[in-house]
This record gives structure tokens, sequence and C-alpha cells, in this order.
């Protein structure tokens, strides 16, 4: 029963992400989109994708804090490697085995932890990374030159501070055993989140993009967060939605902009599928206290 569950939601998945895809290029010339992606400058490609990497670093580094508050004292190369892995289930094996409930079996199976505790920090590890897009979000919109986002920068400053007055007051009152961590997760999202702004500013020197930097930059910080809600495959077709919808609505070339998006995806295809090492390889999770 269980694994005709995960079939069907791997099916699903597939099914929306395609739908979406098919969606998009019935509105776009898909000779067009590949017209940019033709101009690519592969230089700045590299230099997006090394953004990319780091980006994944610091978050595994961000992920290994709350463990460490759990007691859970796991090395930070075995933390890496496991991290990689559960990127690799996350992108290449939707609804099956996905990365962070793989982690958190893992985790669970080798340290004999609490698995809603277990379960809880992973959770929040997304939440963190999800509040500081927000928050980036809200800074970018205040410099966005757009008739409809005029006269709201108190309602943009009032979202940032309930944001993470909200964030903290969850971690404080639900979750009180990560609490002294929580300053130090949100500077490692912020962290993480700068370095895949700079990937994503990156891409658009790649693709020979000079103006509404701004712009784009505020449309690649959306679609990471719809691509965060699990109904199509590692975002595919809900992120390429969002930039499409997004420059529609900022005055912006919708083929650049999926453009922009496919490239991103590539660099975290690319990055992800070394996780294949560890699936055929299982990463022994190794102990160690230095963070």
């Amino acid at each position: 029963m269980a694994n005709q569950r995960k079939t069907a939601i791997s099916v699903l998945k597939i099914a929306v992400s395609l739908a979406l895809l098919y969606f998009i290029f019935t509105k776009l010339n898909i000779a067009d989109v590949f017209g940019v992606l033709k101009k690519t400058n592969l230089f700045y490609v590299v230099m997006a994708l090394m953004a990319f990497v780091f980006s994944k670093f610091i978050a595994a580094f961000r992920l290994n804090l709350y463990f460490h508050q759990l007691q859970i004292y796991l090395a930070q190369l075995s933390n890496l490697k496991l991290y990689l892995l559960g990127m690799f289930y996350n992108l290449f094996l939707p609804g099956g085995i996905g990365g962070d409930a793989y982690k958190g079996y893992l985790i669970k199976k080798t340290f004999k932890v609490d698995t809603k505790r277990v379960v809880s920090v992973l959770v929040l590890d997304r939440l963190s990374g999800l509040l500081v897009l927000f928050v980036f979000a809200c800074i970018l919109a205040l410099f966005i030159p757009n008739d409809q986002l005029k006269g709201l920068d108190y309602l943009f400053g009032g979202a940032i501070l309930l944001g993470i007055t909200v964030f903290w007051s969850m971690n404080k009152f639900f979750f009180g055993y990560v609490l002294p961590v929580f300053w130090k997760s949100v500077g490692y999202s912020f962290v993480v989140q700068l370095a895949q702004l700079v990937s994503a500013l990156l891409i658009l020197k790649a693709l020979g993009i000079e103006t509404h930097t701004i712009s784009y930059l505020l449309i690649f910080l959306v679609s990471s967060i719809v691509s965060v809600v699990p109904l199509t495959i590692g975002g595919i077709g809900s992120r390429e939605v969002t930039f499409f919808y997004g420059a529609t609505w900022l005055g912006l070339d919708e083929h650049t902009s999926v453009g922009i998006s496919m490239v991103f995806f590539l660099i975290t295809a690319l990055v992800s599928l070394f996780g294949i090492i560890y699936h055929f390889k299982k990463p022994e999770l190794e102990t160690g206290r230095n963070q």
C-alpha cells in the first residue's frame, strides 16, 4: 500500500511538472527561448555554478547546526555527503525516498534520537531559508519601479518584521530546544540566499542581461519560494510558471525570464546528480563536535 502511494505521488508530480511546462511553452516561442540560451557565456555559468555550490555548503552547515543542538554530533564531511544525497533524492526520485525523509531516517537510525525532534529541525531548517528568501524579496520589492508597488514600502517593511517575529515566536514556544541557535541559523540562511542571489546575478551576466536586474532577481526569489511547494519534481514547471508570470507582471521579456529559470535548473540538476555516488555507496555517519 505504501509503495502504491509513493508511486501515485511520483506520477502526480511528473504529471504536474509536464502539464506546467506544456502550458508555459504553448505561451512562448520555444525557438526564442533557445535563442536566449544560445547567447550564454560559459564563464559566467561556471561562476554561477560555484556560487550555487557554496550556497549548498553553507546550507549543509546550517542543518548540522540544528543536529548538534539535538546532541547529534554529525561530522561535517558526513553531513555534506548526506546533504548531497538528499539533493539527489529530492530531484531525481520524486515521491519515492525524499531527501529530507531519508536524512531523517538515517539520523534516527544511527543516533537513536527522538523522531519528532529530527523532523522538527528538518522543517525548521527549510523554514529558516524561506524566511530569508521572503525578507530579501521584500527588500528588493522596495526598489522595483512598478506603479503597482508604489506606496507599499511600509507594507513590505512590516511584513519583514512580522515574518521574523512569527518565526522567532514559533521557535521559542514550540521548539525551545533549538532556540539558542536561532540567530546563528538565520545568519547561515542569509549567506545561503545571498550566494544564490549572486548565482542568479551571474546567470543574468551569462545571458547578457544588463537591464531590469532587480526585477529579475525578485522573480528569482519568488520562484525559489514557490518551488518549495511539493507539487512538482524539484520545482520543475512551477519555477518556469513563476518566471513567466513575473516577467509579464513586471513588463519584462518572458523568453529571457524563462531562459534564466532553465539555466538555474540545469545548475541545480548538475550539482544534485553528484549525489548518485552516495546512492550506491551509502555514506557512513561519523561523529565530530567541530562546527
